[in-house]
């Protein structure tokens, strides 16, 4: 966890503007109450430190479909097992870091 934040904070100070990300752009066309470009920007951020681009765009399709989370959750490929570790890894660091408190 460490590691994942001191990335993100060279990640803050060097990183040029961007294009919105995979996980950004679905955060933001989500009809989630309190999504906006600060906080969606920071769950990108958090994502490019720690899922890759297959992982970023399996992620993204949660948004719309808050059922897929719950099948690759359950699902008993190793494959599935791996990308749910990732995954966990990630939204603890997201909550973590891009939590307003």
């Amino acid at each position: 966890m460490k590691r994942i934040f001191a990335g993100l904070l060279i990640y803050a100070i060097a990183a040029p503007a961007v294009q919105a990300g995979t996980i950004e752009r679905a955060c933001l066309q989500s009809d989630r109450r309190g999504a906006s470009r600060a906080l969606c920007g920071c769950i990108q951020d958090v994502a490019n430190l720690t899922l890759n681009s297959t992982d970023q765009r399996l992620a993204a399709s949660f948004f719309q479909m808050p059922h897929r989370a719950q099948e690759i959750r359950q699902s008993d490929r190793r494959s599935d097992e791996r990308f749910w570790e990732r995954y966990k890894e990630f939204g603890s660091a997201a909550e973590v870091y891009c939590s307003p408190n």
